[in-house]
């Protein structure tokens, strides 16, 4: 049997953690938004080619690198989202965004720089796995923070054609740093924007039966379409619909004639995500139909959901306990993730990445003050790239 590549892609990961805190900390002093990380691209495209890797723009921003085998057996691909949040920092770092209002709240710089980590080390071992016959993606992927996102853009461009599996972690910060969250099925929710508009005849609110009362339709939508979708979806499916704006006239004593409420819609069942628009538009409509008024439904669909392989689960397992990490279950969430995008063309799975100091203080993600472990660097390029060389022992023994 082949040797393992285990201690010998430790070995490259510890020997690259300096230069790797070194590139964090940069990119997070260098906050770009989505579809607009210039910068980042950049500063990606020079450390992979000095290593002698090829790597492929696809689009204006984001690249992806191919190693190992170019015509494997099997081919896993690897992902890290590389935008940032239009929120302002808040944690007094020496390396603090230097970009006014953007600063990366949710961890993407650690999920590019865990990416770049396990790309370098792999690239030592290219000819090993090539013999192996497994062939390995590096996804460095935009704006997976817009909605649509990157990842949709780049399963239309192609970037999963021929992968079998794919991984990705994500920053946990209620997660202590050598710790990995791992969850079999339904790991994050997809995730749709909704706005109902309203129009219909306005009047004095003296003389609501002369009008097509918009805003007492419009207050039976926000109240009644929730519950509605409540009883018709089996439970299990985890739907919630949940709005962020209402709004309706300007005046007391007026009726408007147009009016509008926007939120998100989220649910943890991809077959239940993909009839979703066409039940919601008929709920709108039978709610409203009694009152007279019209209404439309603009319905962006976000992201799947991400719902984890067992098997992948297994070998992020696998890879995180020769790592020295520790697995520790994790409970699903209502959030999206476009990496469902990813795993909806293959399939593949998701794990939490530890980054909370033990014993020190628990952060949330999206917030400006979040502090991330930077032990949490070493962790998560290690679990990738263990899992990635793990997928030779799928080819010599594919049950």
């Amino acid at each position: 049997m082949t040797a393992p590549l285990a201690p010998t892609l430790l070995r490259v990961v510890d020997d690259l953690v300096p230069e790797l805190l070194t590139f964090r900390r940069d990119l997070h002093a260098h906050p770009e938004l989505g579809f607009a990380e210039h910068r980042t691209t950049q500063r990606l495209r020079e450390r992979l080619a000095a290593s002698g890797l090829v790597p492929q723009d696809v689009g204006p921003t984001g690249v992806v690198v191919d190693l190992g085998d170019p015509d494997p057996v099997r081919r896993v691909a690897l992902r890290g989202d590389i935008d940032a949040l239009p929120i302002r920092e808040r944690t007094g770092l020496d390396w603090a965004s230097t970009v006014d209002g953007v600063c990366h709240a949710c961890g993407h710089d650690v999920h590019t720089t865990v990416l770049l980590g396990a790309g370098l080390a792999l690239a030592s071992v290219a000819d090993e796995l090539a013999e192996r016959r497994v062939g390995v993606r590096l996804v460095f992927q935009p704006a997976e923070e817009a909605m649509p996102g990157g990842a949709e853009r780049f399963v239309e461009l192609g970037v999963m054609q021929g992968v079998d599996i794919a991984y990705a972690v994500h920053c946990d910060p209620s997660i202590d740093v050598g710790e990995v969250g791992l969850k079999e099925g339904p790991l994050t929710a997809a995730a749709d924007k909704v706005r109902i508009t309203l129009g219909g005849r306005g009047g004095h609110t003296s003389r609501p039966h002369l009008t097509e009362d918009l805003t007492f339709a419009l207050a039976k939508v926000v109240t009644e379409v929730p519950a509605i979708l409540s009883r018709r979806m089996d439970p299990r499916s985890g739907v919630a619909l949940v709005w962020g704006q209402v709004h309706a006239g300007g005046a007391a004593n007026v009726i408007p004639s147009t009016g509008h409420a926007e939120g998100t819609l989220r649910m943890l069942d991809v077959a239940v995500w993909d009839d979703m628009e066409e039940l919601l538009t008929q709920v709108v409509h039978e709610v409203v139909d009694p009152y007279g008024v019209r209404a439309r439904v603009d319905y962006v669909r976000g992201v799947p959901p991400v719902v984890n392989d067992p098997r992948a689960v297994a070998s992020l397992g696998r890879a995180a306990m020769t790592a020295g990490l520790r697995p520790v279950p994790t409970p699903q969430s209502l959030g999206g993730e476009d990496f469902g995008w990813l795993i909806h063309a293959s399939s593949g799975a998701m794990a939490r990445l530890g980054t909370r100091t033990p014993g020190g203080t628990t952060y949330d993600l999206h917030q400006g003050d979040l502090v991330v472990d930077e032990g949490a660097v070493r962790a998560g390029t290690a679990l990738l790239a263990l899992c990635a060389a793990g997928e030779w022992t799928r080819v010599e023994d594919p049950d």
